[in-house]
């Protein structure tokens, strides 16, 4: 009896026990759970059975005495060598014929199969990168032994990341933009930072008795640089509807979404790679139907001048909520954290600059400086909040911004920063390689950007 007949004959086998399986079943009053569960390894066994016997009846590769190559080359046939397949029913052998020797060896039924670089399948690949994407290497790897009872090691799972992460960026540049009917009337990019924690070099550990400084952190962080691109329809307000809280929350519902959202993050030593990244994406999209271009970032002097750069076109708006941030500090600079006062202070300045007073809002601070005749760091703090406003200030201009509709707060971002990075990278215990945890970043925000079939397919 040929192999592939005695494969058959045993998975039919299997498949009549699965029916008395199920007689039993009934007969005995199982839980559903119960027979869920035993059906489910069955399957799995069954599963493991067909694959087999598809291999068996695909043949060994033999293509004859010698095969010519495109190049030219001729390479004669070897023997028969296996080859270790994980699938998602478990591990095979695969036997193969082999032509040529060394570095020309080559695998005629590798290439017909399109068999993976690696023993993992590329389903198995697919599945364990994708729970990768969501939880620590180690839960993947308990996951899938407790429902597959198959393997994919912690290591595995860190080599495969950073293999195929290097076809994201690939990916990216051949997607079409999405459907101009699909799109809103406002494009918009954002960039804001998140820390990375990164494992300790060798080189640079410390002694145990080492006692850290006053402010020096346990571990090294690196800056993931984190952009947003996506689509809005213009939401126009006043002031009055910003600062009064009730007219905040009654115009809530009627605030727009963002559409075709797309994230990425780079944890490289300059920003400039994610704004190459937002262009594309924003001229992408500017292609079939122009649009006004928003761009929103905090006050980094090195944003502004990579967005002149790479997003000359855009209005350049900076973050509201960086913004308020240097209030609060200038507001304690005068009365106390959490005070009706401070909390007074901050409302009419904020008020001032969304009627577009930025310039009386500076002018306010150094009066206040003069009057009460600040010394020392609360001198300095200050000056920091005034500096920070005058070297903004072509970038505050919110009365113009919310008469237009334009967004002027980059939650969107942030909530990238802490879903993208924060939420996968930061947790406890947690340390990374720069390579490592740029794999994960590029392919966490496939994920997140609902491209992970298409990416898989590419």
């Amino acid at each position: 009896m040929k192999d592939t007949e005695l494969t058959l004959l045993n998975a039919s086998a299997e498949l009549a026990d699965l029916v008395e399986l199920l007689e039993e079943a009934i007969a005995q009053g199982y839980a559903l759970h119960r027979v869920e569960r035993t059906l489910f390894r069955a399957l799995l066994r069954l599963g493991g059975r067909l694959l087999v016997n598809f291999l068996e009846r695909k043949g060994s590769g033999d293509c004859g005495p010698e095969i010519s190559l495109k190049d030219g080359d001729v390479l004669s046939r070897g023997d028969v060598e296996a080859r270790s397949y994980r699938s998602i029913f478990g591990e095979i052998e695969i036997n193969r014929y082999i032509y040529g020797q060394g570095q020309q060896a080559y695998a005629p039924l590798d290439a017909e199969l399109n068999l993976p670089e690696w023993k993992y399948s590329y389903l198995l690949q697919e599945w364990g990168l994708g729970l990768s994407t969501q939880e620590a290497f180690g839960e993947v790897q308990k996951i899938l032994e407790r429902i597959l009872e198959t393997d994919l090691s912690v290591r595995s799972q860190e080599r495969l990341s950073r293999k195929v992460a290097q076809e994201v960026t690939p990916f990216r540049q051949a997607q079409p933009a999405p459907a101009a009917d699909k799109e809103a009337a406002l494009v918009v990019a954002a960039v804001d930072c998140k820390g990375v924690p990164l494992t300790r070099k060798p080189e640079a550990s410390v002694r145990p008795s080492h006692r850290r400084k006053k402010g020096e952190k346990a571990n090294k962080k690196k800056m993931a640089c984190v952009g947003a691109v996506y689509t809005i329809e213009p939401f126009i307000r006043t002031p009055e509807d910003i600062l009064d809280e009730v007219q905040r929350k009654a115009r809530a519902p009627h605030r727009p979404c963002p559409k075709n959202k797309r994230v990425c993050a780079d944890l490289v030593e300059d920003k400039e790679a994610t704004f190459i990244q937002l262009a594309q994406q924003v001229h992408q999209r500017q292609i079939q139907d122009p649009k006004p271009v928003i761009f929103l970032g905090d006050g980094e002097r090195r944003l502004w001048k990579l967005q002149e750069r790479h997003l000359p076109e855009a209005v350049g708006v900076l973050d509201l909520w960086h913004g308020m941030e240097y209030l609060w500090k200038a507001a304690h600079q005068f009365h106390k954290e959490g005070s009706p006062q401070a909390e007074d202070f901050v409302t009419n300045k904020l008020g001032m600059l969304l009627e577009g007073k930025v310039g009386y809002v500076i002018g306010g601070l150094k009066q206040v400086r003069t009057k009460h005749r600040l010394r020392g760091s609360r001198k300095k703090a200050l000056q920091e909040v005034i500096t920070y406003f005058h070297n903004n200030r072509p970038h505050m201009r919110y009365d113009a911004y919310i008469a237009a509709g334009y967004p002027i707060g980059s939650g969107v971002v942030e909530g990238a920063c802490r879903h993208l990075v924060k939420d996968r990278l930061e947790r406890t215990g947690m340390r990374w390689t720069p390579e490592g945890a740029q794999a994960i970043l590029d392919l966490r925000s496939t994920y997140l950007n609902e491209d992970w079939e298409d990416f898989w397919t590419h």
